[in-house]
């Protein structure tokens, strides 16, 4: 449950009504695993008598869920520290705990920062934070980092904490095993462990039964899936998709992440056997070099990359295509930051997210390799790749203007409150005037224009 001042106001005045133990307030950062472990964690809490709060000023209990994957996710978490210590000051009383990967990777750091926080709890503790909070009541800081090599919190129902009831995530493993040489997932989050499949359908289930019309499947690696019963029957990741499809036809299914090397034509085939299975694959390239992607012990070549996405048009032709690029990673030259553009262009990404390598502690390219590719160079690249990536992205959503799309509504427009939003199953967000419509239906909607980032349409009446 979630309470606002109004509502802790009515538990203060009725003394009939149990007080929780404290109102939580947490703060999210990084990827959608983050997002649905900070639903992991506002369920626990609500189990033991804790409220959720989305007012940072009724807060007793201030909980931070952290991102490592960049210097930059870092750096914002050290600021908003600086805020919640002002809290701190105000409220002697107010409790503040660092979650997730941050808290994973430097550990006592955070409780020797003048007792800037009360806990730090990694990714695989979260059972332990009822304890953990507990004890900071009265007045034992506390630290809980150590991994797991069974925890999927399969059992835990998580509380969604977005509350337009269209779409949802669900989490079908944790951890990696891709040993990527700038990555620090394997460290903050452990190895692969995947979700006995029956629990992921009930909790799809439960999700439907509720109203949600959309769920994302959430993996650091999603194709790697695995499950294998006792009697040695084996569920893959194609296979779960098609139990997840099967439950409900007009349930959309989206997924997230799938890496190059494990990208299977099984799951491929899956996807054009369920129209509710969206039209979009989520595929990191990272470089467009062969050279560099063995350095980054990606796992597979330029060509095989192309091969993919080859077996992706002729199986998927209406699919689209997103990535991650980085540039001026370790010992990177023109040629290879050319070979990346031209891959961009050749696979003509519909949108991608675009870094600048940050060296990471503790990873392989860290201990082994030399960031020695000057800043500005990095920076004038990327200012190249994001360039390219607009023009690409801008050219993708002209192709579809005169097009219509079944489109799942999910909310209203930022910048008209006549307009809603929604996506099409290639992901593209596509604004259009409500006409009677509201959110979480699906509608006809037909192109007649676009931005650089959005699609602009009607709904088509019939």
């Amino acid at each position: 449950m979630e309470l606002k001042s109004s509502d802790k106001n009515q538990y203060l005045n009725n003394e009939s009504i149990r007080l929780p133990h404290g109102m939580v307030y947490i703060e999210t950062y990084g990827c959608q695993m983050n997002v649905n472990d900070s639903e992991v964690v506002a369920s626990i809490l609500e189990a033991n008598g804790y409220a959720i709060t989305s007012n940072l000023e009724d807060s007793d209990v201030i909980l931070i869920n952290t991102c490592s994957i960049r210097e930059n996710a870092e750096t914002r978490v050290w600021g908003r520290l600086d805020v919640f210590r002002q809290y701190k000051k105000k409220k002697p009383s107010l409790l503040i705990g660092v979650l997730g990967c941050m808290a994973e990777r430097l550990k006592t750091k955070f409780l020797e920062e003048d007792k800037l926080v009360d806990m730090v709890v990694g990714p695989d503790a979260y059972r332990e934070l009822p304890i953990l909070l507990r004890s900071a009541e009265d007045g034992q800081r506390g630290i809980n980092v150590l991994l797991s090599r069974e925890e999927t919190y399969a059992d835990i129902n998580p509380v969604r904490l977005d509350k337009n009831k269209v779409s949802a995530f669900v989490s079908i493993m944790r951890g990696c095993n891709n040993m990527c040489s700038y990555c620090v997932v394997p460290f903050v989050r452990g190895g692969e462990r995947s979700r006995d499949p029956k629990t992921i359908v009930r909790e799809v289930e439960e999700l439907i039964y509720s109203g949600y019309r959309e769920v994302t499947l959430l993996g650091q690696n999603v194709d790697s899936y695995s499950w294998v019963y006792e009697n040695g029957d084996r569920v893959s990741f194609s296979e779960l998709l098609e139990m997840v499809a099967k439950l409900n036809s007009i349930l959309r299914i989206r997924f997230s992440t799938s890496h190059p090397k494990d990208l299977s034509d099984e799951v491929l085939y899956t996807m054009a056997m369920y129209e509710n299975i969206c039209n979009h694959i989520h595929l990191p390239v990272q470089s467009g070099s062969t050279r560099i992607l063995e350095l980054m012990n990606r796992g597979y070549t330029r060509e095989y990359y192309i091969k993919r996405i080859e077996s992706i048009r002729q199986i998927l032709p209406d699919c689209s295509i997103s990535s991650d690029i980085i540039s001026g990673f370790c010992t990177e030259t023109e040629l290879d930051h050319d070979q990346t553009l031209s891959l961009m262009q050749w696979s003509g990404f519909d949108f991608a997210y675009m870094f600048k390598y940050s060296e990471r502690p503790n990873t392989k390219a860290a201990r082994k390799y030399s960031d020695d590719i000057p800043e500005e160079i990095k920076t004038r690249r990327l200012t190249e790749i994001i360039e390219l990536q607009g023009k690409l992205s801008e050219e993708s959503k002209k192709k579809d203007i005169g097009k219509t799309f079944e489109v799942l509504v999910e909310g209203i427009s930022k910048k008209s409150n006549n307009h809603y939003y929604g996506r099409t199953s290639q992901n593209k967000v596509v604004v259009f005037p409500k006409a009677g419509s509201k959110v979480g239906d699906y509608v006809n909607v037909v192109v007649l224009s676009s931005t650089p980032a959005t699609l602009l349409g009607e709904i088509l009446v019939s």
